[in-house]
């Protein structure tokens, strides 16, 4: 390179070696467009050969080239990996490592493979042995859908040596089965796995036109929240989580993965968020071996139903996964959503399966045409014409001749009355050299019988054959049927598809941190220990603050935070909260006068100061201040300055006379007169009302915004009373961050001591059906206590705390079923919740039936007075009469059937 060229700096230029063009000159290519065509060169080369699938047979040029290879050596044994390897080696310009890692990332999908050895584990991120180790042949089902070499395009190996298909003949939608995995320069592919089942009826449907939906399977089984899927393509995203099971209050099982996580990264996903105090645990244990199973011991005192929520939120219990469906099209990245491509692999299949049919009808004409052939030549013995021939023309032309006599051509057709037999082509020279090829031994044993035989039995598949291509829809219908029916056993949805709500990390954090709080000079924070202490919180917090100059701000949490001296009240603040309510009195210096109010701060900016008085005059201070947890209004006495004209100069005040207003409210006037002080005279009543809660049927989850199973209004102390299938009940408070199982209920309301529960059990100790009545007699809350005997026979049929039920129930009583109806209030007297209870019948149920005549809703709160809290100086002795109402949740008339040998639920 010329000095010149190096000093300029603008453009470098690289002489390339003259063309031949007839004038000598070099041809000259800078540097910058060199780079320009070796980058777009070397992205399409990752796009297509190795990070995108192709949508004709779902696979990476390594996963083609492997199955290839594989195909070649196939002789239904096992074959070493490492031969595998280097058969395939001949096919791919890449190393062994990206082979054998290509080849056991297949066979771990449990779908193309069979596979021998150790071939690692998928759930716990083990590796696999070497490839000397371990040894691998095809499925049934890959020899099923994925090879045809009559239907396969071929092309030149790498090498120029070898022929490799260019795409498979794959007649499934591989790609959308086993999913696809790439990064390449400028784009990415994820495709998630779907079921096999599934896939085969959306094919199925496809074909019948109808419309149809997928959503992902995982073989890490969890469950999926698929509202956002999108079908697949850019933008969407699903939610995948672990099965996470309660083995009992201080332990928890995961027992299911989400999609991509191990055991090993979900355990330290785990500790991080213990080691950062979001999640308080004892001990993990991985106890995993044929199924998933990671123990974990909760700490003493912490909630097991709080821990789920936190394990979802802040660990890879749960993962959101953005799908992004591209696949390669004629040599081009698609975009498309996961039903067309579905839609664009079925049609493919039905085409591969006209080539197939239309392969075999011309095999079996040829095979009809030359017996045929055979059985004329040999019947009329025109093998005898040929003996005195004394060249091979003369045997040719003289076959030819004879020939004609027996059979009609295309060129030679049939007349009327003709008998000759038709043939669907002319005769070649090749059809009669096949005939003087026919042995002298043939001849002397031919069996024409057998020939009719053949021929019809060819006939017959012939005209078979025919019909499935003049019916090809249905034939395609029935290929995806037989492969539901024989490959599809074993291949259900592990992935439990269902609905996640969001989980607010600040309801759920643990608390690792404590509020400390200087109230003169103005400072909070978890670092002020010799301070006064506030309250047990978490590092994501954030923290409402008061002052007496009737301002207030929000801030997040901090080692030690200025805020503003003279706090009046600092605490931890939830964003929403409705029910937390303040009551103020505040002396405003412009106006003279002293105002009250009562408001909620529900939403801010965080470290935004807000003032509270209406004049904003810098004077302005506060007189009493209270936080409500739920809307209590107290009652406070006033004591007015004794150099005031007021006639009385100390009063009580109470706020459940006024309103509940926004923050930038006023005020109601108390008094024109200056106020010496203002205490706290008797506690206050909630006023905003009792809080609605209902249970959501579907997560399990208590919510107030209605959705699912309406429980009740509670309020302070009230309870829920929970029934399960296994005979046992449970008292617990409200609290939004419970979760129960619908499954395993049988029973769930408001608790009001005063409405005895009615049951009808199985007693397997005396092997006869019980009733029983009793009231709810223990104190303890979360805490469950059985009612009905102790034996693994015995089984709860029924429960209800409704008044008055009326249940009608079915059994078996000498071969013939019956039906009878009872009413538990008349047929038992109300005993202790230990007590046996009345004989029903020597039999066991098969179904219940509960029929309700109160006028109640399942979505609208009922009108029921409020129930009592439990109680510990409550004794069963003065429970007699009239028994108080507890309101139900179902609509005038309804029905709740109980399937008792799956003991069903009210859910």
């Amino acid at each position: 390179m010329s000095k010149k060229n190096q000093s300029n700096g603008s453009k470098t230029a690289a002489i390339v070696p003259p063309n031949d063009n007839g004038n000598g000159n070099a041809h000259i290519t800078t540097i910058s467009n060199m780079y320009e065509d070796y980058f777009l060169d070397y992205a399409s080369y990752v796009i297509l050969e190795r990070a995108v699938p192709a949508m004709e047979d779902g696979l990476k040029p390594v996963q083609r080239r492997i199955l290839h290879a594989m195909y070649e050596k196939e002789d239904g044994r096992y074959h070493k990996v490492a031969n595998i390897i280097g058969n395939t080696m001949q096919y791919h310009p890449h190393g062994d490592a990206a082979i054998g890692d290509a080849l056991v990332n297949l066979g771990q999908k449990d779908l193309l493979i069979d596979t021998q050895g150790n071939w690692g584990d998928y759930r716990t991120g083990d590796s696999a042995a070497a490839p000397r180790y371990i040894e691998a042949r095809l499925t049934k089902f890959a020899l099923t859908v994925a090879f045809n070499p009559q239907t396969t395009d071929w092309q030149l190996s790498y090498d120029g040596r070898k022929k490799e298909p260019i795409n498979l003949p794959m007649k499934f939608p591989l790609v959308l089965a086993q999913g696809a995995d790439g990064i390449a320069v400028g784009l990415s592919t994820k495709i998630l796995p779907h079921n096999f089942v599934e896939l085969c009826k959306a094919s199925i449907d496809i074909l019948k036109e109808k419309r149809v939906k997928i959503y992902p399977d995982f073989m890490t089984g969890g469950s999926i929240d698929v509202s956002e899927y999108n079908g697949g393509q850019r933008g969407g995203r699903v939610k995948v989580r672990a099965a996470i099971e309660k083995a009992d209050k201080n332990r928890l099982l995961i027992k299911d993965l989400p999609y991509g996580v191990t055991t090993s990264s979900l355990i330290d996903s785990i500790q991080k968020a213990v080691e950062k105090g979001k999640i308080k645990i004892k001990k993990i244990d991985d106890n995993t071996a044929e199924h998933v199973e990671i123990a974990i011991q909760l700490a003493p005192g912490v909630s097991p139903d709080v821990t789920i929520d936190a394990l979802y939120a802040f660990s890879n219990c749960e993962v959101s996964i953005s799908p992004n469906c591209c696949v390669i099209v004629d040599n081009k990245p698609v975009f498309i959503k996961v039903e067309e491509l579905l839609k664009i692999c079925t049609a493919k299949t039905k085409d591969l399966l006209r080539q197939e049919l239309e392969i075999r009808q011309h095999e079996l004409e040829e095979k009809w045409f030359f017996a045929s052939l055979e059985k004329i030549f040999i019947e009329n013995r025109i093998y005898h014409q040929i003996e005195e021939c004394e060249s091979w023309e003369e045997v040719v032309s003289t076959i030819y001749r004879e020939m004609k006599k027996y059979v009609a051509t295309p060129s030679d057709p049939a007349k009327k009355g003709d008998k000759r037999l038709e043939l669907f082509r002319d005769l070649n020279d090749d059809d009669i050299t096949r005939l003087t090829e026919i042995r002298i031994k043939r001849i002397s044993k031919y069996n024409s019988f057998k020939a009719d035989q053949l021929i019809e039995k060819i006939i017959d598949e012939l005209e078979q054959v025919r019909h499935n291509l003049a019916h090809l829809v249905e034939y395609t219908i029935d290929y995806y049927q037989m492969l539901l029916d024989k490959f599809g056993k074993g291949r259900e949805r592990r992935t439990k598809i269902t609905s996640f709500e969001t989980i607010k990390a600040a309801a759920v954090v643990a608390n690792n941190a404590k509020l400390y709080v200087d109230r003169k000079e103005g400072f909070i924070g978890t670092g002020l220990r010799k301070n006064e202490f506030v309250t047990d919180c978490s590092d994501i917090d954030d923290i409402i603050v008061f002052r007496k100059d009737g301002k207030f701000l929000v801030t997040r949490i901090a080692d030690k935070t200025f805020v503003g001296k003279n706090i009046l009240h600092v605490a931890v603040w939830k964003k929403g909260d409705e029910r937390t309510t303040y009551n103020m009195i505040y002396w405003d210096a412009k106006k003279g006068r002293a105002f009250a109010k009562r408001f909620n701060v529900t939403a801010i900016t965080r470290d935004k100061e807000y003032d509270l008085t209406k004049s904003g005059d810098p004077k302005n201070k506060v007189l009493y201040f209270s936080a409500n947890p739920n809307g209590e209004a107290e009652l406070v006495t006033i004591t007015l300055s004794p150099n005031c004209r007021a006639r009385t100069k100390v009063f009580d005040y109470g706020f459940s006379d006024l309103e509940i207003k926004g923050r930038g409210a006023g005020g109601n006037i108390v008094t024109r007169y200056p106020v010496k002080k203002v205490v706290l005279k008797e506690e206050g009543h909630s006023t905003i009302g009792a809080l609605k809660i209902w249970m959501d049927e579907v997560s399990g989850r208590l919510n107030t915004e209605g959705r699912g199973r309406f429980l009740g209004e509670f309020d302070t102390g009230e309870a829920i009373l929970a029934i399960y299938k296994d005979g046992t009940y449970e008292l617990n408070y409200v609290e939004m961050s419970r979760r129960y199982e619908p499954k395993d209920l049988l029973y769930i309301h408001k608790f009001d001591p005063d409405a005895p529960v009615s049951a009808v059990y199985f007693d397997g100790n005396k092997n006869r059906t019980m009733v029983k009545r009793f009231y709810i007699e223990t104190t303890s809350v979360d805490q469950r206590y059985s009612f009905i005997t102790d034996h693994k026979s015995s089984k709860l049929y029924y429960a209800t705390a409704s008044e008055n039920p009326v249940v009608k129930y079915s059994y078996k009583q000498k071969n013939a079923k019956r039906e009878k109806t009872l009413e538990p209030a008349s047929f038992v007297d109300i005993k202790g919740w230990k007590a046996l209870g009345k004989k029903l019948g020597d039999f066991k149920i098969l179904k219940t039936t509960e029929l309700h005549n109160q006028t109640t809703s399942t979505t609208q709160p009922p009108a029921a007075p409020p129930a009592k809290t439990p109680s510990t100086n409550k004794t069963t002795t003065k429970k007699t009469g009239k028994q108080k109402s507890n309101a139900s949740s179902l609509k005038a008339g309804d029905t709740v059937e109980f399937d008792v040998g799956e003991q069903g639920s009210l859910f």
